[in-house]
């Protein structure tokens, strides 16, 4: 509060100003306790400072089918700290996701696997507040264990002679691919081109393909079905991760703590044990 002084010509008694100053510090007094009051109502009410009580009921995540493991491991530590509540997951391609999204599927958090999917969703007018970023992936190659083919360079994957499966290029892994394809100048005869990063994996570890492009995580998570071959060019087109609670959520609490949990300290962890880089 601005302090303004009035000039008198007249005396003014020691009584009389003793009861102004006991007037204004009664002001100040009254001005405090209501701007405190105000800030603990205004904190108590802030999106993110939902009381772990309070968090109940289900929500719906729509996520990057490479995050499969680790968002179904997260799922259950939300559960577990937030009694009554249940997280469902749909779990396929960013693309395919952002599509079912815009259709109108019923969703609460939204999940990337890279940042182009996620601008799809913000212009869709899909989501609230701003993403945010969690992790970053970086491609492989995968083959059938031992390496049969003997596939020892991202250059290899040209060969006709080796039955390559790639990502589609609306995918994030299919992106990434093309990214890499460009800056090397090598085209790759792809045998298919599949709509998620799993299904790739899935030809390799069938037999169907010789080799595929697939994120460092995901060849981690089936150890020894696949023969990793890391490759330098890979660096040219790193992945980043943002995760964001929908507009339409019908459970905003829940939806906002699970992007909390997800970003927060215990995710980092779970990320990092599955191979995923810090954002």
């Amino acid at each position: 509060m601005e302090d303004t002084s009035v000039k008198s010509t007249l005396p003014v008694s020691i009584v009389a100003l003793g009861a102004s100053v006991a007037l204004l510090a009664g002001c100040g007094s009254s001005d405090s306790s209501d701007t405190t009051s105000d800030a603990s109502a205004t904190e108590s009410s802030a999106p993110g400072n939902t009381s772990s009580s309070e968090i109940t009921g289900d929500i719906t995540v729509f996520a990057a089918a490479s995050l499969k493991a680790v968002f179904t491991e997260l799922g259950d530590v939300f559960e577990s700290e937030h009694a009554g509540t249940k997280v469902e997951f749909n779990f396929a391609g960013s693309s395919d996701l952002v599509t079912q999204l815009t259709q109108g599927a019923p969703a609460d958090v939204f999940a990337s696997a890279d940042t182009n999917n996620m601008i799809k969703a913000v212009d869709g007018d899909l989501v609230a507040g701003e993403p945010e970023n969690f992790a970053t992936n970086t491609l492989t190659i995968v083959t059938a264990p031992g390496n049969p083919k003997n596939v020892k360079t991202f250059g290899d994957l040209a060969n006709p002679d080796v039955l390559t499966v790639i990502c589609a290029p609306q995918v994030p892994c299919g992106s990434a691919t093309k990214k890499v394809e460009d800056a090397t100048g090598t085209t790759i005869s792809a045998v298919s081109e599949e709509s998620a990063v799993t299904d790739v994996l899935g030809k390799v570890t069938s037999g169907q393909a010789d080799a595929g492009l697939v994120y460092v995580t995901d060849a981690a998570g089936v150890g020894d079905k696949v023969t990793a071959v890391a490759f330098p060019e890979a660096g040219e087109a790193v992945n980043t991760y943002p995760i964001a609670v929908l507009k339409g959520s019908d459970n905003a609490a829940a939806a906002a703590a699970f992007e909390a949990l997800v970003a927060g300290d215990a995710g980092e962890k779970v990320l990092a044990d599955a191979g995923f880089a810090a954002p």
